[in-house]
């Protein structure tokens, strides 16, 4: 079993660190915020991840060629992504290295000036990847879907923004932006790696105590009640696309254990997957077929997506609506159960079993729930699921009225 044993400690501003020592010559750092899509106001839409690509652009005692080479020239990695509801700046290097990056990290978290030249130049490459996002149906589906099922609400668009949005940025939105969400209330530190703790902590401290303690605004906004919906679109494609799917546990809710297991028991990654079994090996109706599901702060989203010939699809929809159904009147057998138990124990490990992974994994949990819990602990809360629970669960959120359907047809 995967060990997680992490210290938790704080610096003198309050900033909250998670510290995992790991024997190994590459170590990882991570700064998450939450700072993602879902807290930008009705006029900023794609703002949180037009600042990902633009805090790169420079800082005050950096060129923007510097920021990309500091790293990179000793063999290391800058990166950071955006996502509904955080961002997170992270670098991978050789230990030796630590010094470097946490004053890399901390200085394009704190003194990012986003020259106009770079910003014009980072909305031309931004511009591209939505061009990209819409030349690919079987993405842009799912981003659709999520804006239907979360119909009026910042958690429901697009991360990218659009064409449009992106116009309105410039350097003033940008620093408004980090200056409402990036401070010590609402950002953590995480490391992964074999460096000792008090030299980490005395390297934090040198470059990030002056990260400001201002108190957070962010403007979650309230979930209107869910609506059951059925859209189909006509696409110049040469595939039909099919997602369906509703609301699901939040990732402080119970359930989203339980969800989990019953999601991959429908769809998950693994070739003996009910839908894959069926779908695609039984009747070959589909190459592609996955289910999936994601939690946030106060909801979350179950989906299912096939790819298939525009004549097979009210074939496959008939397939999915039995095996969910099997789900929410008969659950999972008790052998069925075990195997279920088992399979999601050992895909909880192989996320762990990267160091990277690992320390967004610490990230995202100290951001998160305030803690972590250790391997021993998620294991057993899964050994602890219920045939009941199973199909209370499949019952509650699978049903009809918790289902839309949205469909690209060629």
């Amino acid at each position: 079993m995967i060990e997680i044993d992490p210290v938790i400690f704080s610096l003198s501003n309050g900033l909250k660190v998670i510290y995992q020592e790991q024997k190994a010559i590459i170590a990882h750092m991570g700064v998450m915020v939450q700072a993602g899509s879902r807290y930008e106001r009705a006029d900023e839409e794609g703002l949180a991840h037009f600042l990902e690509h633009c805090i790169f652009q420079g800082t005050e005692k950096r060129r923007a060629l510097d920021v990309f080479t500091d790293l990179d020239s000793l063999g290391g990695e800058l990166n950071a992504y955006t996502n509904k509801e955080e961002m997170c700046i992270h670098a991978s290097f050789r230990k030796s290295h630590f010094s470097i990056a946490a004053d890399l990290i901390s200085d394009i978290i704190q003194n990012a000036t986003f020259p106009k030249k770079e910003i014009n130049k980072e909305r031309e490459i931004v511009i591209d990847e939505i061009n990209s996002y819409l030349d690919t149906p079987s993405e842009r589906i799912f981003d659709e879907f999520e804006e239907l099922v979360f119909k009026g609400h910042s958690i429901g668009r697009n991360t990218l923004g659009t064409k449009e949005s992106l116009q309105r940025f410039g350097s003033k939105e940008l620093k408004s932006y980090m200056q409402r969400l990036f401070n010590v209330d609402n950002m953590v530190v995480s490391f992964v790696g074999d460096v000792p703790q008090e030299e980490v902590e005395m390297i934090l401290e040198r470059y990030f105590n002056n990260v400001p303690k201002t108190t957070s605004i962010k403007e979650n906004g309230s979930l209107a009640e869910f609506k059951s919906f059925s859209f189909e679109q006509k696409k110049a494609n040469y595939q039909s696309h099919i997602v369906l799917g509703g609301r699901a546990p939040s990732y402080t809710d119970h359930e989203r254990r339980v969800m989990a297991l019953l999601i991959n028991v429908l769809g998950g990654p693994a070739m003996n997957s009910r839908l894959n079994l069926s779908v695609r090996e039984k009747f070959g109706y589909a190459y592609n077929v996955e289910a999936g599901f994601s939690s946030y702060s106060d909801s979350g989203i179950w989906t299912i997506y096939l790819g298939t010939d525009k004549k097979n699809i009210k074939k496959v929809l008939k397939i999915v609506r039995k095996e969910i159904e099997d789900l929410c009147n008969e659950g999972l057998t008790l052998d069925e159960l075990k195997l279920a138990k088992e399979q999601i124990k050992g895909h909880l490990a192989l996320s762990l079993d990267s160091n990277i992974e690992l320390m967004l994994h610490l990230a995202k949990s100290l951001l998160i729930y305030g803690n972590v819990e250790s391997m021993d602990t998620l294991y057993k809360e899964v050994d602890s699921i219920t045939y009941d629970e199973t199909k209370k669960v499949a019952s509650k959120w699978f049903n009809e009225a918790n289902t839309g359907y949205l469909t690209f047809v060629y």
